[in-house]
């Protein structure tokens, strides 16, 4: 049997996600009701009502593929695969893309999904980091060194799962520089696109820098629809065709329902009010993370998140992370992601875009381990 690198931290979730009371371990704001998403939508429901459950159309319906375009500068539909969320479209580009042998750079830390793929893909990973000391910002001289005349693909993560940093323009030009030398692909995963914490204007796209750029969205996290599982990748419509042909292999097609849906979340006139939904979630739950953190002395140190629904906290008890979140999860019934999955160990990421009257609670369970672990 061929070896296998688990997705270890999705399969913690997996397993577990629904099995705690409190569930700190996703990374988008607490989900949209149906309700909610086609409300003030004019004969949405009737419309949805008499949809057939068909097979939709394999790389999405016209509508939403024309509603994803319309949010990336000089794109048009056949620019747009649709996919079931964006951890299809991540598998489906490199499957299209990288075969063994071939070389790929990856942004460390950085949702695990990538990473994996490449040891499962026996490609050649090297990686560069964003460092923690400098407030996550990338270290764009080792990303300069991994990067080789070989390189076929480079991996960044913009705004950034884990630490919620967005790269500066500047950092992004630098990159799109790195990878036009190499003629490389530059994969971007942009899921948090929109989550911004602070910033009102939303975190500019790699789409439209650079000819070789495969930019990966999702209603997942900024949008409160984990549920839909639509995703998407947008990039030259030769290469998406060719990632087309992949998704044939693996899902055929997302829902008909889900498309309907996704093209209702992303049409001008609901998207903007999910994207200030996200954003208050976030605002209105990052003081009450931050609150707490300060309660509990110098044990926690964080750099503020910029973008997305979860911090990356540092820790300084002695006690591993994958140790400390199994414990939390048995004891306390509250899932949150270990360090360890990022490859960070004495660091957890808590999610906090939720309700206060579940966060709260939730906070107050993991400084009860820590007091706990403190005696």
């Amino acid at each position: 049997m061929a070896r296998f690198q688990p997705f270890v931290m999705e399969r913690m979730m997996s397993k577990f996600e629904k099995a705690v009371e409190y569930n700190l371990s996703e990374s988008g704001v607490h989900p949209v009701t149906f309700k909610e998403l086609i409300q003030g939508v004019p004969g949405a429901l009737d419309r949805l009502l008499a949809t057939e459950m068909d097979y939709a159309h394999a790389n999405g319906i016209p509508e939403l593929r024309r509603n994803i375009a319309a949010l990336y500068a000089g794109a048009g539909p056949e620019n747009v695969l649709v996919t079931v969320g964006a951890i299809e479209a991540n598998y489906d580009i490199l499957a299209a893309l990288v075969a063994p042998g071939d070389e790929i750079v990856v942004m460390l830390p950085n949702y695990m999904q990538i990473w994996g793929m490449a040891k499962n893909l026996r490609a050649d990973l090297k990686t560069f980091p964003l460092a923690e000391k400098f407030g996550w910002k990338p270290d764009l001289d080792k990303l300069r060194k991994a990067v080789t005349k070989k390189t076929k693909l480079i991996a960044v993560c913009n705004p950034n799962n884990p630490s919620g940093y967005i790269l500066t323009r500047e950092e992004m030009e630098a990159v799109v520089e790195t990878a036009r030398k190499a003629k490389a692909w530059i994969l971007a995963d942009e899921v948090y696109a929109g989550a911004e914490r602070v910033a009102e204007e939303e975190t500019p796209s790699f789409y439209g820098m650079y000819e070789k750029v495969l930019a990966v969205g999702s209603l997942s996290k900024a949008y409160g629809l984990p549920g839909l599982r639509a995703g998407w990748v947008v990039g030259p419509a030769k290469i998406v065709d060719r990632i087309w042909a992949r998704h044939e292999y693996i899902t055929l097609s997302v829902s008909m329902l889900s498309n309907h849906l996704a093209a209702i979340a992303l049409s001008p006139e609901v998207r903007p009010r999910l994207i200030r939904r996200a954003r208050q979630y976030i605002r209105r739950g990052y003081p009450v993370l931050e609150e707490w953190m300060k309660g509990q002395g110098d044990i926690f140190s964080l750099t503020p998140p910029q973008a997305a629904a979860i911090a990356f906290v540092r820790y300084k008890l002695k006690v591993n992370s994958t140790k400390l979140a199994a414990r939390l999860r048995e004891e306390k019934s509250v899932l949150i992601v270990p360090g360890d999955h990022f490859g960070l160990d004495h660091h957890l990421r808590i999610s906090f875009g939720l309700p206060h009257e579940i966060l709260r609670p939730a906070l107050g369970r993991i400084r009860d381990l820590f007091v706990e672990l403190r005696k």
